[in-house]
């Protein structure tokens, strides 16, 4: 057997695992099989739309979108991932409010890194309500509540993660540490004692009731008045003085620890004012750190739905589409292998034919009297290709048009310096008035 079809049928098995622990929600385990099967195969495309809708189901709608798109440029005709593309993007809004989801998600994490506990309790509280299907989310509330010692409030958030992933290894990790802190553990231990106890009562076993001794009536009377007076004697004379001195002694050494506190607490003061300057100093790094970093993770979800708009557009050979999307995304934010490969593709496609179809987007624009965007698709173009000396005499016509002599000149000069010989630097001079 030849090494390829060896690795198929590698590939073909752990995709057989993942199925059956997908099917009885060994989600993690599935999880771990369809990564291997792609390890052998990463043309499997059964075991990546599997793994997909995996992410999908452990609430990660991210990586899942990352696993369909990687499908779709793989098997672009009767793929099964185009119909949960298409799914996703027809639910108006769905992608945007996952989004701002995942901000309060990250927020939250920061927030417990910080210390602000509470904070993020009541963050992940909200990412939970919109996503109840977000694992991790779930696992990081059960985390804050345990370290709270709100045991029952985790072992709720745990249950909810075990109904989705039933053998999450976390999951079960903090389960039984809640099990351990709540007495369930022990409950569980005697259950099972119980249940797997065959010892049975016997017909000569014996249960003895307590006993009792009988007395007269009259002997009980004297004998409580003689502990009553008995009692009395030594409450007045032995407890009631060493009461008396104890609480002489605690009244002194309160008072004592009340004025030693009220010191200590005037010196703090004073080192509170200088601590609180230099924390208002740190919440305003913090924060500018913070909108920066969420402004970060939008735009690279952003360069990822774009990506998506464009394989779609590309596979309804709608190119107007792909080269207008193409221009407005960034594809250095795009960072896995799988997917920069399809934006190397695209790139390749837009470096050879696209930057055309986007100049011949500005002249329609221009026909059409719209010359803002006319402009706009031009410089889209030549900053794909900057060799292209009609799209930059296009543009100084349109300036120059709109009285922008000085712009206008500038490109005229570059047709004219760039391409000396060519019949649109001559239409450039004499635009020029030379």
């Amino acid at each position: 057997m030849d090494y390829g079809r060896r690795c198929q049928r590698i590939a073909n098995g752990y995709y057989n695992q993942g199925l059956e622990k997908a099917k009885i929600r060994d989600l993690t385990g599935a999880a771990e099989c369809l990564k291997k099967s792609l390890h052998f195969n990463k043309y499997q495309t059964d075991a990546r739309n599997l793994l997909g809708l995996i992410y999908y189901e452990m609430g990660e709608t991210g990586e899942s979108l990352v696993q369909w798109v990687i499908s779709m440029n793989l098997q672009p005709e009767q793929n099964r991932a185009e119909v949960y593309l298409g799914e996703i993007q027809g639910r108006r809004g769905r992608l945007e409010a996952e989004n701002q989801n995942i901000k309060k998600y990250n927020q939250a994490l920061y927030q417990a890194q910080t210390g602000s506990d509470d904070l993020a309790i009541l963050l992940l509280g909200r990412v939970v309500e919109f996503n109840p299907h977000f694992v991790k989310a779930h696992l990081v509330l059960a985390l804050l509540h345990m370290g709270h010692g709100d045991y029952t409030k985790a072992g709720k958030s745990l249950q909810k993660v075990l109904q989705i992933d039933k053998n999450h290894p976390k999951a079960l990790w903090y389960m039984s540490i809640v099990k351990a802190n709540t007495g369930r553990a022990e409950v569980e231990k005697k259950k099972m004692d119980t249940a797997f106890s065959h010892r049975q009562m016997q017909d000569d076993d014996v249960i003895l009731p307590p006993t009792y001794k009988e007395t007269t009536g009259w002997l009980t009377i004297l004998n409580m008045m003689a502990g009553l007076v008995l009692g009395a004697a030594v409450i007045w004379f032995l407890v009631m003085p060493a009461v008396e001195r104890g609480l002489n002694y605690r009244h002194n050494q309160e008072l004592s620890g009340v004025l030693e506190q009220v010191n200590q607490k005037s010196m703090e003061l004073d080192s509170l004012r200088e601590q609180m300057a230099a924390m208002e100093t740190e919440r305003d790094t913090a924060v500018s750190d913070l909108q920066a970093m969420q402004a970060d993770e939008e735009s690279v979800v952003r360069q990822y739905q774009r990506l998506v708009w464009i394989m779609r557009a590309y596979g309804a050979e709608d190119m107007n589409t792909v080269a207008a999307t193409y221009a407005d995304m960034d594809g250095s934010l795009i960072t896995d292998p799988d997917m920069a490969a399809v934006v190397a593709e695209v790139r390749s496609y837009m470096e050879t034919e696209g930057y055309q179809v986007l100049a011949n987007m500005g002249n329609e624009a221009r026909d059409a009297g719209n010359q803002d965007s006319a402009l706009d698709y031009y410089q889209k173009s030549l900053a794909i290709k900057g060799d292209n000396p009609q799209v930059i005499y296009d543009m100084a016509l349109i300036c120059q048009s709109r009285d922008e002599r000085d712009r206008a000149n500038e490109l005229f000069g570059q047709v004219i310096m760039n391409y000396p010989n060519t019949e649109l630097a001559a239409l450039a001079k004499e635009a020029r008035g030379y």
